[in-house]
């Protein structure tokens, strides 16, 4: 499990891309605050942070041409077997949306995907 350095996103290979999707969503359903060595800072945040994150994801699946389903795009759903958040409070939120998606954290992220034999153009 893993999130991407939020200024990779538009450039994430298709695969990563909708990878990331389906992480989103299970970190925003049951899997939320189920500790994961690489994403426990999410738990450290208000969940709307993870839905913000979520949305630039959605917004390049969109860009590419992918279907979303709309309700992701709704702060309190939380997928099928999750109950649904009563009124996510929202927040003003600065980019990036994660404090730990520094220069560092892209630099590694960049490392993993060379590792698989993916090379990106920043």
């Amino acid at each position: 499990m893993r999130l991407w350095h939020e200024q990779m996103i538009s450039i994430l290979p298709k695969n990563q891309l909708l990878g990331q999707h389906r992480e989103c969503c299970a970190l925003r359903g049951n899997g939320w605050n189920k500790k994961h060595k690489t994403v426990d800072y999410v738990f450290s945040y208000s969940p709307y942070h993870l839905f913000m994150y979520h949305s630039l994801v959605m917004d390049e699946m969109e860009k590419r041409g992918y279907r979303v389903s709309i309700e992701w795009r709704n702060k309190n759903y939380r997928g099928k077997t999750a109950e649904n958040y009563d009124n996510l409070e929202e927040k003003r939120i600065e980019r990036p949306i994660y404090k730990e998606h520094n220069a560092e954290y892209l630099l590694e992220c960049i490392e993993n995907l060379r590792n698989k034999g993916i090379k990106l153009e920043l």
